[in-house]
C-alpha cells in the first residue's frame, strides 16, 4: 500500500505541474487582456490569483515535491536554498488563499453594498489590496527561514533542511506555527462561508423584492437584466470559493485531528498518508480555477478558443499567400 501510495503521489504531482504551469499562464493571458467582459476589478483580482497560484505550482509542486520524488541531492538541497523554499512555500500558499479571500470580500461588496460599490470596487483599490496582501504575508513567512537547520554537513556544505528542536518546544516557535495556522487557513474559511451565506440571502431578499415590484408572478418567464448579471457573478463567485473550501477542507480536518492525536512520521503510518493526500488536493486546488472560468464564463472560452486557433490560422494564411 504504502509502494502504491508513494507512485500514485510522484505521478500526480507531474500531473499538477503539467497541467498546472500552462492553465495558469493561459488565464493570466486571456484575463490580462481585459476581453472577457469582466470589470476591471474582477480582472485584477483573478489574474492575481492565476499568478499566485501558478507561483504555487511552481515552487510547492516543481521546487519542493517534484524535486523530492525524482532529484534528490540536487543543489535545491542546500540548505540556504531549501530554506529560502520553505519560506517561498509557505508566503506563495498565503497569497493564493487571501488572494482568494479579498476576491470574494470584493464581490461582496459589489453585491450587497451599493452604497460602498462604486467607492470600494474599483482598479486602484483592488491593487492595493493584492499589493497590501502579497506583501504582508512575504514578511511574515521570513521568520521560516531561521527555523531550519541542515540535516548534515558533507566538505563543509550544508545540506537538506529539518525544524530545529526548539521549533516544537519554544513557546515564541508554538505561538507562529499556531497563529500561522489559525491565518492560514481557518480565518479564511470562516470569512468566506460567512461571506457567501450572506451574499445568499441578500440575493434572495432582492430578487423578491425586484418580482414583487415588477410585478412577476412564479408562472411568468420574465427576463431581468440585472438579476442575471447578479447570476453570473454569484456563479463566478460560488465555484471559485466552494472549490477552494471543498479541496482545502481534508488538510483542515487533518490539522484538527493531528492536534488531539498527534501525527504519524512515516508513510506506514495511515495518519500520515492522510496527511500526505490532504497536501496533495490542496496543492490541486491551484489547478482548478482556469477550469472555473472556462466553465462558468462564455467570454473565456472564447477568447481561449480564439488563442488556440490563431497559429493555425495563422499559418495557413502564410500557406494561401505562398502558394498565391
Amino acid at each position: 500500500m504504502v509502494y502504491t501510495y508513494l507512485i500514485v503521489e510522484k505521478i500526480f504531482y507531474m500531473f499538477i505541474a503539467v497541467i498546472g504551469v500552462p492553465v495558469n499562464l493561459v488565464a493570466i493571458v486571456i484575463l490580462s487582456r481585459g476581453k472577457c467582459g469582466l470589470s476591471t476589478c474582477t480582472t485584477r483580482y483573478l489574474v492575481a490569483m492565476a499568478v499566485a497560484d501558478l507561483l504555487v505550482i511552481v515552487v510547492e509542486v516543481i521546487l519542493y515535491q517534484i524535486k523530492f520524488h525524482y532529484f534528490l541531492g540536487s543543489f535545491l538541497d542546500i540548505t540556504p536554498v531549501c530554506s529560502v523554499i520553505e519560506v517561498m512555500k509557505y508566503g506563495t500558499t498565503d497569497c493564493s488563499v487571501w488572494f482568494t479571500v479579498t476576491f470574494t470580500f470584493d464581490r461582496f461588496i459589489a453585491i450587497c453594498c451599493q452604497k460602498l460599490k462604486t467607492k470600494y470596487c474599483t482598479e486602484k483599490n483592488a491593487t492595493a489590496a493584492l499589493t497590501t496582501t502579497g506583501v504582508l504575508f512575504c514578511l511574515k513567512n521570513v521568520p521560516r527561514y531561521f527555523i531550519q537547520e541542515p540535516r548534515e554537513i558533507i566538505d563543509n556544505v550544508p545540506w537538506f533542511c529539518e525544524y530545529k528542536d526548539s521549533y516544537f518546544t519554544d513557546p515564541g516557535w508554538v505561538g507562529f506555527d499556531w497563529f500561522d495556522t489559525i491565518l492560514t487557513p481557518f480565518i479564511p474559511f470562516g470569512v468566506i462561508l460567512l461571506l457567501n451565506a450572506l451574499t445568499v440571502r441578500h440575493i434572495l431578499v432582492a430578487s423578491r423584492v425586484r418580482k414583487g415590484l415588477r410585478g412577476q408572478g412564479k408562472g411568468e418567464n420574465y427576463s431581468d437584466p440585472e438579476i442575471e448579471s447578479r447570476r453570473r457573478s454569484i456563479v463566478l463567485l460560488f465555484t471559485l470559493s466552494g472549490s477552494f473550501i471543498l479541496l482545502w477542507t481534508p488538510l483542515v480536518v487533518w490539522f484538527i485531528y493531528y492536534q488531539d492525536t498527534g501525527s504519524g512520521t512515516d508513510y506506514n503510518d495511515s495518519r500520515s498518508i492522510s496527511d500526505n493526500v490532504s497536501f496533495l488536493l490542496r496543492n490541486f486546488s491551484c489547478c482548478t480555477n482556469s477550469f472555473i472560468y472556462a466553465v462558468t464564463q462564455s467570454n473565456f472560452r472564447e477568447q481561449v478558443i480564439s488563442a488556440v486557433k490563431y497559429p493555425v490560422t495563422s499559418v495557413l494564411q502564410i500557406i494561401n499567400k505562398a502558394v498565391t
